[in-house]
Order: structure tokens, then C-alpha cells, then sequence
């Protein structure tokens, strides 16, 4: 790319997508900031951060999760929306203004990490409704254990066969070490025999809308220009795979639901059990 200047060279640029996991100390102790960024413009949904579901806007519903978990010591809204930054500010959250031109929510992300302290700085979209606030312990959990990895995220068994081929199901290939080969719209692993349905240890996953950073990682990740991979798939991970950072995947179990549309949101207002809290 004519012009772009090469990304540096740090601890975290590998030749392959996976390594075996060096425990951490066990008085490392990392401070961990969970940010929620937040666009009020949709093609799709406009507004659909403060669209309300059961007397609350969605976005609240995710930051109230996001306080469950037990490894986040912080929670902080980020967007460059008046009317986001002032709700969530008169909720008693800590807000930040972000750019209008920020490539991705990890670039969002990235601008808050820019000005404040943090070992780990995770990215949870503002339209991903968890099932279950352990899920973002999972993603946080490997860069404590192992202070070699950069990026990590969360995976879930696809149960559904429909969603294999449903273009906003993200699904993820992972190596034998948990390392991410691949994200992708379209549906792999191809299973070009269709053996798939005899095997019960062949499956796809998906890949969920959460992220945990390495500050220093983060912080490259957003110097890096976007990628071929990145444009064509619109997945912003990409990026990261493109230019050789690691992601991790953990996996979990817990369910979660992202809302893009309004009858999405429409179908999970009806299910009382996500709103108990």
C-alpha cells in the first residue's frame, strides 16, 4: 500500500498465529477497562443504542453486565454522540468522547486507552447482550494467565445449522493452540465431503463481539493501516491477523444475542429472563 508506513516490530508480531501459554506471575494483578463504544448513527438502526427495552436503553443493559463481571475494575462508555455521553454520564458511568472518525469500536477503544491508565482494555459492543457476565472473564482470563498473548477474544459451538450460513454470524478457525487462523462471514471450515453430520466432533463456531487488549497491543493495533482482508470481510480482527498479531480464543458456553435490527431487539424484549437484573 503505497504511502502507509510498515507497522514496528514488538514482542507481539509473530511468524505464526499460536504458542504454548507461559503462566503468569501470580502476583501480577493487571488493571482491567472495560470500554462500551457506541455509534447513535446506523444504516439499519439508527439510534439503537438508546432504543429502551424494559424501561432501560439497550446500551445500559450492556454496561449493567458489563459491572458483573468480576475480572473489570472499570466500565466506561465511549462515542462521539451528545445524546450516548450525556445519558450514560447521568447513569453515574464514566464516559469519554471519541472521534466521528474512527475506523472501528477498537479504534474507539483505542482513543480511550490513549489517555488512561490501564494494563487491559477490553472492547465490548454496545449491541452484544450477554446471557451471562462470565463470558467477559473468559476473554479477559488468558492475558492474566499468559502475559505473551496480545489480543483475546470468545468463541460458541454453533448450534443452529442456518446460522453457518448467515452472513452476520461471524464464524473463527482456531489452531490446536487456540490461536485464531481465520474469521470469516462466509462458512468455514468448508466441509467439502459433508461428513460434518455423522461427527459429532465436527462443528463451526461462532465468534462473539468481545474483545480484551493488551494496552501496547491495542494502542499498535490502531496505528496499523486497514487491511485487504479487513475491507473485504468489513471485520476489524482482521486487521490484527494481517499483520501477524495473535488472538487468542477462549471458549464459552454462556449465551449471548446481538441486535441488529429492530425485530431483534423486539424478540428479545419477550424473554424475560435477560432483564431480571
Amino acid at each position: 500500500m503505497t504511502g502507509l508506513k510498515e507497522p514496528s516490530v514488538t514482542s507481539f508480531f509473530v511468524p505464526f498465529p499460536g504458542r504454548k501459554a507461559v503462566v503468569a506471575d501470580a502476583g501480577d494483578d493487571p488493571e482491567v477497562v472495560l470500554v462500551i463504544p457506541a455509534r447513535f448513527g446506523s444504516t439499519r438502526f439508527p439510534g439503537k443504542p438508546l432504543v429502551p427495552v424494559r424501561g432501560r436503553p439497550l446500551i445500559e443493559w450492556v454496561a449493567l453486565r458489563a459491572r458483573g463481571a468480576t475480572l473489570v475494575d472499570r466500565v466506561v462508555i465511549t462515542s462521539d454522540d451528545d445524546r450516548i455521553l450525556d445519558h450514560m454520564s447521568d447513569r453515574g458511568y464514566q464516559v469519554v468522547r471519541s472521534s466521528s472518525g474512527a475506523r472501528t469500536g477498537s479504534d474507539r477503544v483505542a482513543e480511550v486507552a490513549q489517555n488512561m491508565e490501564g494494563d487491559i482494555f477490553v472492547n465490548l459492543q454496545a449491541d452484544e447482550i450477554l446471557g451471562d457476565a462470565r463470558t467477559i472473564d473468559q476473554a479477559v482470563a488468558p492475558l492474566i494467565k499468559d502475559p505473551g498473548v496480545p489480543v483475546s477474544t470468545v468463541m460458541r459451538r454453533i448450534a443452529r445449522p442456518e446460522d453457518c450460513i448467515n452472513a452476520n454470524v461471524v464464524k473463527v478457525v482456531t489452531n490446536q493452540h487456540h490461536f485464531a487462523l481465520y474469521f470469516s462471514r462466509a462458512t468455514i471450515p468448508a466441509d467439502r465431503d459433508q461428513v460434518a453430520p455423522s461427527r459429532e466432533d465436527l462443528s463451526w463456531d461462532q465468534h462473539l463481539g468481545i474483545y480484551a487488549f493488551r494496552r501496547e497491543a491495542l494502542l499498535e493495533f490502531s496505528r496499523l493501516p486497514t487491511s485487504r482482508l479487513e475491507e473485504l470481510e468489513k471485520l476489524e480482527q482482521l486487521r490484527a491477523l494481517d499483520f501477524g498479531l495473535s488472538i487468542y480464543v477462549a471458549r464459552t458456553e454462556y449465551p449471548s444475542w446481538r441486535v441488529d435490527s429492530p425485530e431483534d431487539l423486539e424478540q428479545l424484549a419477550e424473554m424475560d429472563m435477560l432483564w431480571d437484573s
